[in-house]
């Protein structure tokens, strides 16, 4: 038996994306976007930093991008609380800060 992976086999060590991300990957100039989280209603945010915009992308597959320039936010920080205040965050926001900085927001709630 030959050793040479068959055209079907993955090679040990990659994963396949969630399909949540391969959408937004689609979306994106990024290729590897930012999770940031999983909204109330289950739709996955991605972040990419080169076009300053977030990919929304629901559970059924359907999904939109937002450039934060066409939106009344400013800044990514700014989005996720947006979101947090309309449709809260089941995981996340996963953006900058530190472990304290979460802890003490946790402590806020």
């Amino acid at each position: 038996m030959s050793k040479s992976a068959s055209p079907t086999s993955k090679s040990v060590g990659t994963t396949d994306a969630h399909p949540q991300e391969r959408t937004a990957r689609e979306l994106l100039t990024q290729g590897r976007p930012l999770f940031l989280g999983v909204d109330g209603e289950g739709a996955a945010h991605y972040w990419d930093s080169y076009e300053f915009a977030v990919a929304v992308v629901a559970t059924d597959g359907d999904a939109e991008k937002v450039a934060l320039a066409e939106t009344p936010f400013e800044t990514l920080a700014q989005w996720c609380e947006y979101t947090n205040n309309e449709r809260g965050w089941e995981i996340g926001p996963h953006v900058g800060g530190s472990l304290v900085d979460d802890l003490a927001r946790g402590l806020d709630a």
